[in-house]
């Protein structure tokens, strides 16, 4: 049997005051430990308070959400199918709007009521429309501005030659690209042809399946040392963009200039047109692919030309949903942005504020000078514009703290402009800050950017030329990568919100 042994004399008195020390340790301790996760939970709420988050909006959207966003993105993906050119977004702007009851302008009657839709062709390259509102004219217009043309590769007026029995066309660029992203690529041909007795032909080649395309050669690895050693910008030089597009020679093998011959007899017969009407053609080379899903996850669009008709699909929408608005909306969608906005369908032209100006007669009994001029410093304006978006691949050229982000949704530019903000629409702090408050009241996510670090160049948009009018004018739009290029690269869940954002400045600045 066991022996219980008794502690010692004086061992169990000490014990038991060591262990009750403990416990009022303890009990002492907790209102500390209280008190610290109080201040890390002010110091959260402070944070929230003060500090601008930039979040993913993949972690934040709802499926619904999401289900919008890649629906949102199939309607745009079909847009920008049929409208790779500036007169073909117009056409097809045209049949949208005309199939949602507007009506052109100069057939709506000289009176407009709220509710009115009425639209504008601009010579063909431009396009304007609108939704009368209930306020007054006076009241000013919200407006969403953005630009239907992209870099591209346009005939030069004497195109056609043939050399080593082959026939090409002489090309000159447009807008700022890289000319070495053009060459081996499949290309088509899109414009118009007006013939000598005054008819007009619309060519576009190489966008239906059963079509041929067209290609600018490229010289092989193989002996382009002395190419490759060029520097990027002269790798491939403007006078090398030559587009091949034929090689099947008159029958008569006595004939001079046969390949050439064979090529205009062949256009000649399909077309009915001849070397003279080319002088005057509009002839645009684009690349023949269609827009794509991108990704395992299709949460991108790849396509060309997104630049900018990724903001001019979500602003013509934004207006055409407005039955009766507050405020007359109105979508500009211009042509010749990428060579500053010049001639008389570049947002410089007078033709876009004349449709204002018959736009204010119409609603407010007659025109008035002074009226009108009331009216265009009273009217607020989204420059519906892309901004560059981060690529960690070329990181050292962006300012990550100032950069946009894709997946973050619309982009807020305050200026654009190059180095020292030279050619920039540096918008109001006070309008800037009305937008930012329309956005955060309904819940839209929003981020800002800029075109880069300040001194590596920079960018232009329209927002200039109509904040010459005294309108409000801010910057704003989706983050591209790849921009310029023939496959340019935006996030679906980006465009859904931008489209978001343009509603929401329309019905509630």
């Amino acid at each position: 049997m066991a022996v219980k042994k008794t502690p010692a004399a004086g061992k169990t008195p000490a014990a038991k005051p060591a262990a009750a020390e403990k416990t009022v340790r303890t009990r002492r301790a907790a209102p500390a430990a209280k008190d610290a996760k109080d201040a890390k939970e002010a110091v959260k709420e402070l944070k929230e308070k003060l500090f601008k988050d930039y979040p993913n909006l993949w972690d934040k959207a709802s499926t619904d959400d999401v289900e919008s966003a890649y629906a949102f993105a199939e309607e745009y993906r079909r847009f920008i199918d049929l409208g790779k050119t500036e007169r073909e977004v117009v056409i097809a702007s045209i049949e949208t709007v005309e199939s949602l009851g507007f009506v052109d302008i100069e057939t709506a009657g000289k009176v407009l009521k709220p509710g009115a839709k009425v639209y504008k062709s601009i010579r063909g390259k431009g396009f304007v429309c609108a939704v009368v509102g209930k306020k007054p004219a006076s009241a000013g217009m919200n407006l969403l501005g953005a630009h239907i043309d992209s870099p591209r590769i346009d005939l030069k007026p004497v195109p056609v030659y043939e050399e080593a029995d082959m026939v090409f066309f002489k090309t000159h660029y447009y807008g700022g690209i890289k000319k070495y992203q053009w060459v081996s690529l499949p290309l088509s041909l899109h414009g118009v042809v007006v013939r000598g007795d005054g008819s007009k032909v619309s060519v576009c080649v190489g966008e239906k399946d059963e079509d041929p395309v067209f290609t600018i050669t490229d010289l092989l690895p193989h002996l382009g040392a002395e190419q490759m050693a060029r520097k990027a910008n002269e790798t491939v030089k403007g006078e090398e963009l030559n587009l091949l597009v034929g090689s099947l020679p008159y029958g008569d093998k006595d004939t001079s200039s046969r390949f050439k011959l064979g090529l205009l007899k062949l256009l000649n017969d399909q077309y009915g047109i001849t070397e003279q009407d080319l002088v005057s053609a509009e002839l645009e080379i684009v690349p023949a692919f269609r827009s794509r899903d991108l990704g395992f996850d299709r949460s991108f669009v790849g396509a060309y030309g997104q630049d900018d008709r990724v903001c001019s699909f979500p602003a013509l929408v934004a207006v055409t949903d407005q039955e009766k608005p507050d405020k007359t909306c109105v979508a500009i969608l211009s042509d010749k942005e990428e060579i500053g906005s010049e001639g008389n369908t570049g947002a410089k032209s007078r033709l876009y504020v004349n449709f204002l100006s018959d736009l204010y007669a119409r609603t407010s009994g007659g025109y008035d000078e002074i009226g009108f001029q009331k009216c265009l410093e009273n009217s607020k304006m989204l420059s519906a514009d892309v901004s560059v978006g981060y690529d960690p691949t070329f990181g050292s050229v962006s300012d990550p703290k100032n950069s946009a982000y894709l997946g973050r949704g619309i982009v807020l530019e305050k200026y654009t402009g190059h180095r020292g903000k030279s050619d920039a629409s540096d918008a109001n702090a006070e309008f800037y800050a009305e937008v930012i408050r329309a956005l955060e009241s309904a819940g839209i996510p929003w981020q800002t950017g800029e075109l880069g670090k300040v001194d590596f160049g920079g960018g232009g948009t329209i927002a200039k030329y109509m904040a010459d009018y005294g309108i409000e004018v801010l910057d704003c739009g989706v983050a591209v990568l790849s921009m310029h290029g023939p496959f340019e690269v935006t996030s679906k869940i980006d465009v859904y919100y931008t489209y978001l954002a343009y509603k929401r400045f329309i019905e509630a600045v």
